[in-house]
């Protein structure tokens, strides 16, 4: 469930950490195993993280459910990671979310692309903002949106 060339970059993050703490490098094994298995992590890839890592299956699947970075099932080609938290939610992150949701459901646009509700993603100034994949977004409106969704067909 990890590829050579991720096990490649995994060692490098490894080879940034004392001897013996790869574990450290949990995060980074997770991120490129979600990104080889398609976009999800799924019981396979936990493990194949955790004896990589030479962890306990069950401390890496703490690390991969307390973020939301991970996913544990499959996913829209394109997830948009819609912050809500206050700078976001207090300039019109929800009417934002409520709008996108709408349109992907009017346009069928579900297996392209799904809104994910996060919390903040450090982009406040730039607010309100969304991540998709690993493309950030700011000072939202309508508009900016069409042109976004737009841009992903």
């Amino acid at each position: 469930m990890i590829s050579e060339k991720s096990k490649q970059t995994i060692d490098k993050w490894i080879a940034k950490y004392p001897k013996g703490q790869q574990q450290s490098a949990v995060m980074e094994a997770l991120k490129l195993s979600q990104i080889d298995n398609g976009g999800y992590l799924d019981k396979k890839c936990i493990e194949a993280v955790a004896d990589y890592l030479d962890m306990s299956v069950i401390s890496v699947a703490e690390v991969a459910t307390f973020y939301e970075n991970y996913n544990h099932k499959p996913v829209a080609k394109y997830t948009v990671r819609f912050c809500h938290n206050i700078s976001c939610m207090l300039n019109g992150a929800d009417n934002l979310i409520d709008y996108l949701e709408a349109k992907i459901n009017a346009e069928k646009l579900g297996e392209l692309v799904q809104v994910k509700k996060v919390e903040c993603l450090g982009a406040c100034v730039g607010a309100p903002m969304c991540q998709i994949n690993d493309d950030y977004f700011e000072n939202l409106n309508e508009q900016k949106i069409n042109e976004i969704i737009s841009g992903l067909k």
